[in-house]
């Protein structure tokens, strides 16, 4: 089992826009895709919830692009070779 993880990490603008194009087709055709992040990779299922947020303070604003999902239902399609890496 996983343990608790809380990351963040900074992109280069040439690395966010190539992830976002990828997660965009992979949202698209509906098909899990998986993302590295900080050195893990991440398998994303094609069920997963996805939401934007935004934070608003006295002196800065947040968006966040945000993707959820069940861990006890991400069982599905475990040996799916076809997932993109994002």
């Amino acid at each position: 089992m996983s343990e608790t993880r809380d990351v963040e990490r900074i992109y280069s603008t040439p690395e966010v826009v190539a992830k976002l194009r990828r997660l965009a087709d992979a949202l698209e055709s509906e098909t899990p895709f998986r993302i590295q992040i900080a050195g893990e990779r991440i398998r994303v299922p094609a069920h997963a919830q996805f939401s934007i947020e935004h934070e608003r303070g006295e002196d800065e604003e947040e968006i966040e692009f945000q993707l959820k999902w069940s861990l006890d239902e991400d069982g599905e399609d475990e040996d799916d070779d076809e997932d993109s890496d994002v």
